[in-house]
């Protein structure tokens, strides 16, 4: 397969590299014509990738087009500790048995990104292969030894940890896990290359660190780069990926095409390009003219091309219709979401819980008090109004919630 000598070039024209320990020596080897071996690392702390997580697979599946070699981690063995970057207090401990199901899940995710089949597939790999086995004594000698810890303590991994009321001795060995993974991919995959998200560079820069304090002990040259994309962040700070409905799921069984659709309608329109950029093709030039223009319009093209990258053609066209439909009055209501009562009346609450356009039933009486919640477009401030035969048309009834999240009731 023929490498691309241009993804530099591209990378730096989107947008998409943020931080390189050395940006030089990168572009070098991107544009040298050689494939390098590069690899993602991925605790598999929840059941499936939402779009937040899914930055650094777009750049992936970029130098996987280009023709390089691409390897996923999967931490097995450090999601038994969970990553303390941007965390207040410990993680969850996950038993192993919801681990092991939760990266078979994921993998089903990593399709929409990357090709596991063709004639340079993605390999997926497990650090819990190499820890465990690895004795512990054997490993802080040959490892271990190697971090001080008063800077690892300074590092935004952990000092903000401490700030908010301690550190466990437990989470302190993350970052030496980490930093093996790219000793041990490199000898065993030739990987030289890590790639994540700007939240994740004090963990790369261990990595890197520690491959040049075993070249100096071993007499070894092995040169490791690390680099990070810049994180999906809302005006306020967070990482997008999550809507007040709940997460942007990847995966089909979590979400349906329309909920993906409108979940994407909320990216903040200082994100719009940067989606534009990730997750799809189209050339920068273009997509600078797409943002320049209606924002609305932007908004809308966005959904389209990524329900199409995420979920296929059909269920973006099924998504935009419906869209259309419960919006304008327009197109299809078919393939809106729909929940099907079957009881001759129900309490309203009762219904928005149901039918998931809230969370919770305390949500649904504050939106209801609030003015938010509308049936068949009146506002309905009276949580216990019961639904029945007066408020369908044809056999249906369109709740509402807000300006953006509708359900269609059904008889």
């Amino acid at each position: 397969m023929k490498v691309d000598i241009n993804l530099f070039n591209e990378l730096k024209e989107r947008g998409l590299l943020y931080q390189c320990t050395d940006e030089e020596a990168l572009k070098k080897v991107l544009e040298s014509g050689k494939p390098i071996a590069l690899y993602e690392g991925t605790d598999p702390t929840v059941d499936s990738l939402h779009i937040g997580h899914c930055v650094p697979y777009c750049i992936l599946r970029r130098f996987q087009k280009a023709g390089h070699k691409i390897v996923l981690l999967m931490g097995g063995a450090t999601a038994s500790i969970g990553d303390p970057t941007g965390k207040s207090e410990m993680r969850k401990v996950l038993d192993k048995d919801t681990i092991n199901a939760n990266i078979e899940k994921i993998k089903n995710s990593l399709k929409v990104f990357l090709d596991f089949d063709g004639e340079n597939p993605a390999v997926i790999v497990n650090n819990k292969d190499w820890f465990t086995g690895y004795d512990y004594v054997d490993f802080m000698r040959d490892i271990g030894r190697h971090f001080n810890v008063n800077k690892m303590l300074a590092n935004e991994i952990y000092a903000n940890r401490i700030k908010e009321g301690g550190l466990t001795l437990f989470e302190l060995g993350y970052m030496p896990m980490q930093a093996y993974d790219f000793i041990h991919l490199n000898k065993e995959y030739g990987c030289t290359l890590e790639w994540g998200g700007a939240d994740q560079w004090g963990n790369i820069v261990a990595g890197v660190e520690l491959a040049r304090k075993l070249n100096f002990e071993n007499g070894t040259n092995i040169e490791l780069i690390g680099a990070t994309n810049p994180l999906l962040l809302t005006p306020e700070g967070k990482k997008m990926g999550k809507t007040e409905k709940g997460a942007i799921w990847i995966d089909k069984d979590k979400i349906s095409a329309y909920d993906f659709y409108q979940g994407i309608y909320q990216t903040p329109d200082a994100c719009v390009e940067m989606m534009f950029a990730l997750f799809t093709d189209l050339p920068m030039k273009e997509i600078k003219e797409i943002v320049a223009g209606d924002i609305v319009k932007a908004k809308k093209r966005l959904c389209y091309e990524m329900t199409k990258f995420v979920r296929g053609e059909q269920d973006a066209k099924i998504a935009e219709e419906a869209s259309q439909a419960l919006f304008s009055g327009q197109g299809n209501l078919d393939n809106a979401p729909t929940y099907k009562m079957t009881a001759p009346s129900m309490i309203l609450n009762d219904m928005l819980f149901e039918s998931k356009l809230v969370t919770s039933k305390s949500e649904g009486r504050r939106m209801c008090q609030q003015g938010a919640i509308s049936v068949n477009g009146n506002v309905v401030k009276d949580f216990a109004y019961q639904i029945d035969d007066k408020d369908f048309e044809n056999g249906v009834c369109i709740l509402k919630k807000g300006k953006k999240n509708f359900v269609k009731v059904e008889r």
